[in-house]
């Protein structure tokens, strides 16, 4: 089953330094769905755990399976235009509308 429109959570603004979590879920694609995050219409790259001089400036966690996107701590680097992609390899992949954060 191809996956329906995700609901995107985004906070349209968040203070310097705390904690924000962006989520995004869609219930009816069978096998479930896989969530990719862009910022200002470019995909943001999954963290990993051997993340070399290029991962030192991401303030973000990305979790493709739960959807979320989580900032440990935002900075006003981090403010831009959100939206989620879901798709599980079945027809076409379904976005959001894009959401501003403003930190």
């Amino acid at each position: 089953v191809p996956p329906t429109t995700p609901v995107c959570e985004v906070p349209s603004s968040a203070m310097t330094g705390t904690v924000v979590e962006l989520s995004c879920k869609e219930n009816e694609g069978s096998p479930p769905s896989r969530y990719q995050w862009y910022k200002n219409g470019v995909a943001l790259l999954e963290k990993t755990a051997t993340g070399g001089a290029r991962a030192t400036n991401v303030t973000y966690s990305m979790n493709k399976k739960s959807g979320t996107l989580l900032f440990n701590t935002v900075t006003r680097n981090d403010t831009g235009e959100y939206f989620c992609e879901a798709s599980n390899g079945i027809g076409l992949s379904q976005k959001c509308a894009v959401k501003q954060m403003q930190v």
